[in-house]
C-alpha cells in the first residue's frame, strides 16, 4: 500500500499531455527496471512503454493503463499537487498507472508460473488523439498472441471500493461535430440583401434535436449536443458566418453513421431554404467500448457488480475491444469528501482503492484459461 501511494503521488506531480509524457515514461521505466523488468518502447509512439513477461506459453493476457493528463489547473490543496502549470491528472490516470505498477510489483515478488504470458501496456494519449488505435494497428497484440486484455477506470460516481462493469456496451462511441455556415452579410435594415447565417444555425440546431425522436429507434441511446456557437460581427448586421461545435455519442457504429448522414441531409435542406452553404463534419473518434460477456461473468466471481446501464463517456480502450476479447471495469472512488467529477480541477481519491484494482488484475490473470 505504501508503494502504491508513493507511486501515485509521484506521478500526480508530473502530469503531461498526450504524446508529451516524457518525464512520466522515464519514471515508469525507472520503476519497472528496479523491479527487474526489461521495458520496451511502443512502436510508432514517442512515449509510453510495455513489459512482456514470458511464461513459455503460446498465448498472452494483456493489461493496459493510460498515462496522459489533462489541460486543467489543479485546485486541490495537497502536498503532492501538480508541479506543471495548467496540467493535472484530473481523470485518475495517475491511479491507473500506479495500479499496474502494483500488479507488476506483485508479479515480481511472487515469481509464480502462470498459464499465459503477460503483457503490461503503459499507453500514452488516451484523452487525445487515442493512441490505443496506434498500438492495435502496430500489431503488438498480434505479435504476442494476446487473447484477452483488461483495463480499469477510477470512477467518482461510484462508492469507494466498489467495482462495476457490464457485458456489451459500457462506454459510447464519440465524434466531434464541426459545422461552418456561410451566408451573405448585409445591414440589419436591409435584410433582404443578405442570407442570415444565424437564422440558418438556429434552425439547424432545432432540427438536429428531431433526429433522435423521429429518425432513430426509441430503444437506441443517442446524445447529440451542440455546445458552442460563434457567429456574427455586429448587432445591426445580418451574420455572414457561424461556426458550431458539438459532440455525438451512441453505443452502435451503424447508428452513429445514420445520425451523421441525417445531420448532413438536414443541412442540405437548410442550404436551399436559407441560401447558405453549410459544411457538416463528424468523424468517429473512438468506437463504442464493448465488453466480452465471458470475461465479465468471470469478473463477477471477484466481486465486480452489474452496472445497470452504460455511460455516455468515451474511452480509447474501445479500440482494444474491437481487436480481442476485453474487459474494462470501473473502480469506485466516491466518499463524503471526494465527489468531484472526472476532468475537474478538484478530482482526487484515496489510494486504498488501488489495492482493489491490483487484486482484480491478479484474479483475472489466474482465472484466464
Amino acid at each position: 500500500m505504501e508503494e502504491l501511494k508513493r507511486w501515485r503521488r509521484d506521478l500526480h506531480q508530473i502530469p503531461e499531455l498526450g504524446l508529451e509524457e516524457v518525464e512520466t515514461t522515464e519514471y515508469l521505466k525507472t520503476t519497472l527496471t528496479k523491479m527487474g523488468y526489461e521495458t520496451h518502447p511502443l512502436k510508432g509512439l514517442s512515449t509510453g512503454l510495455y513489459v512482456y513477461i514470458d511464461q513459455g506459453q503460446e498465448e498472452t493476457i494483456a493489461f493496459r493503463t493510460d498515462i496522459d493528463a489533462l489541460s486543467v489547473e489543479e485546485e486541490n490543496d495537497v502536498s503532492y499537487k501538480s508541479h506543471h502549470p495548467h496540467i493535472m491528472h484530473a481523470c485518475g490516470h495517475d491511479g491507473h498507472m500506479s495500479a499496474l505498477l502494483g500488479f507488476a510489483y506483485r508479479l515480481s515478488q511472487k515469481k509464480e508460473h502462470y498459464k499465459n504470458n503477460i503483457l503490461l501496456i503503459f499507453q500514452p494519449a488516451e484523452e487525445a488523439p487515442g493512441a490505443a488505435k496506434d498500438i492495435v494497428e502496430s500489431g503488438l497484440l498480434n505479435d504476442y498472441h494476446v487473447k484477452a486484455i483488461y483495463g480499469i477506470h477510477l470512477m467518482p460516481y461510484i462508492e469507494e471500493g466498489d467495482l462495476y462493469s457490464k457485458a456489451g456496451p459500457l462506454m459510447a462511441e464519440c465524434g466531434e461535430i464541426d459545422i461552418v455556415i456561410k451566408g451573405k452579410g448585409a445591414h440589419a435594415g436591409t435584410p433582404e440583401q443578405g442570407h442570415d447565417a444565424i437564422i440558418a444555425a438556429s434552425m439547424l440546431v432545432a432540427q438536429f434535436q428531431t433526429i433522435h425522436s423521429r429518425s432513430i429507434s426509441p430503444f437506441e441511446d443517442v446524445v447529440l449536443n451542440i455546445g458552442k456557437i460563434n457567429g456574427g460581427t455586429a448587432r445591426n448586421a445580418v451574420a455572414e458566418e457561424v461556426k458550431l461545435e458539438g459532440t455525438l455519442r451512441c453505443y452502435d457504429e451503424d447508428v452513429f453513421m445514420h445520425v451523421v448522414n441525417r445531420m448532413k441531409e438536414i443541412a442540405k435542406g437548410l442550404e436551399v431554404a436559407y441560401g447558405c452553404d453549410i459544411d457538416v463534419t463528424c468523424d468517429p473518434m473512438y468506437p463504442p467500448l464493448l465488453n466480452d460477456e465471458t470475461l465479465f461473468e468471470k469478473a463477477k466471481s471477484f466481486g465486480v457488480k452489474q452496472l445497470k446501464q452504460p455511460m455516455m463517456l468515451a474511452e480509447d480502450f474501445a479500440f482494444y475491444t474491437k481487436a480481442v476479447p476485453s474487459l474494462f471495469i470501473y473502480v469506485g472512488t466516491k466518499t463524503k469528501t471526494m465527489q468531484s467529477g472526472l476532468h475537474t480541477s478538484t478530482f482526487n481519491f484515496n489510494e486504498e482503492v488501488l489495492e482493489r484494482a491490483v487484486g482484480f488484475y491478479e484474479y483475472m490473470l489466474k482465472e484466464s484459461i
